[in-house]
């Protein structure tokens, strides 16, 4: 691939995700050409492949064997995710997969292990930390406004539906299936994100679910070294007008919030509002989307070579924490770290 060229990018699996964001995106530039989609649904595949006008209908074995492909993006469920992206990695492809990167520490540990031996880009999906209230209230949090943190909550909950809308996640082993690791690894990302990364020292869980069955809802309390109380909250049952999406900090000389966003700081004894406008006029565009964009020109940038190349070691340890939330909730005690 020269300067000069369009990055050739192979799509595996035409989920939700796929079809309303990164296909759409992904036709639009000029920069990237989709030159393979691979999904098991033959009727799938067709349909978008005449959408989005993408020349080659494949399999993944000839997706990954394609020599002219650049980088892979993987939108499948998450319990394929490690083992395609292993596959992917062994034939020499940049990757950015939906979270989670894997469904349990060790093959995380491996995954980044392969990528870094192959000298090779491994995205994992977080458009949230493209978002720019994201980044007022994470930039608040690191220039110290909000002074000491001894709390923040996180909670990432999806309104009840008729028809359940992750009937697919009931595939895979009780970590795989969820909503503790589906929506909970997401929450976790943004949660440590916003409080760049802080130590966590025992976690304990409580679960919907006691049995093998996987959870609709869980809630995870966690402590860091200093005493912080970091808390998360998930559900694929929320029964409510609208899904539920905020996380907040508090410390000792302010507090914030997303969504919306709001942050205070103490001056001279009295909350301020240093709430930035991020209004942008009326032209400001959908936020969820402008945030995909960016996290596709942030991969991109890696794949051609420009910045730093893209991993996620947190990933090893995020899968690490949910791993103790797991036995945690099925002991009903506290786990240490």
């Amino acid at each position: 691939m020269s300067s000069g060229d369009p990055i050739r990018i192979g799509v595996v699996g035409g989920g939700a995700m796929a079809q309303l964001v990164h296909l759409p995106l992904l036709s639009d530039r000029s920069d990237v050409e989709i030159h393979a989609f691979a999904d098991p649904d033959g009727v799938k595949l067709r349909a978008l492949g005449a959408r989005f006008s993408i020349p080659n209908l494949v399999d993944d074995d000839a997706l990954f064997g394609d020599p002219s492909i650049d980088a892979v993006l993987i939108h499948t469920p998450n319990h394929l995710h490690a083992e395609l992206t292993r596959r992917a990695l062994e034939a020499g492809k940049h990757v950015l997969t939906e979270s989670p990167l894997a469904m349990s520490s060790a093959d995380a540990r491996a995954l980044l292990e392969l990528a870094d031996e192959r000298d090779l880009n491994l995205g994992v999906g977080f458009g949230h930390r493209f978002r720019p209230d994201v980044s007022a209230i994470r930039a608040f949090v690191h220039e110290g406004r909000a002074g000491q943190m001894y709390a923040a909550r996180v909670a990432w909950m999806n309104r009840s539906t008729l028809r359940r809308r992750n009937f697919w996640r009931s595939s895979g082993d009780t970590l795989a299936a969820g909503a503790l690791a589906d929506l909970g690894l997401r929450a976790l990302d943004l949660l440590m994100w916003i409080l760049d990364d802080p130590e966590i020292a025992s976690v304990y869980a409580v679960r919907s679910s006691d049995t093998e069955t996987p959870e609709d809802a869980a809630s995870l309390m966690m402590k860091t070294p200093s005493g912080a109380a970091l808390s998360l909250e998930v559900s694929w049952s929320l029964y409510a007008s609208e899904d539920r999406h905020y996380a907040r900090v508090l410390g000792t000389e302010g507090s914030g919030q997303i969504e919306p966003l709001e942050l205070f700081h103490c001056v001279g004894g009295r909350p301020m509002d240093v709430t930035p406008d991020q209004s942008h006029g009326k032209r400001k565009g959908n936020r969820f989307l402008n945030a995909q964009r960016r996290e596709h020109d942030h991969f991109l940038r890696s794949v051609r070579g420009f910045g730093p190349r893209i991993r996620h070691p947190e990933q090893i340890r995020h899968l690490e924490i949910l791993e103790a939330a797991y036995v945690s909730a099925a002991e009903n005690r506290s786990v240490d770290l």
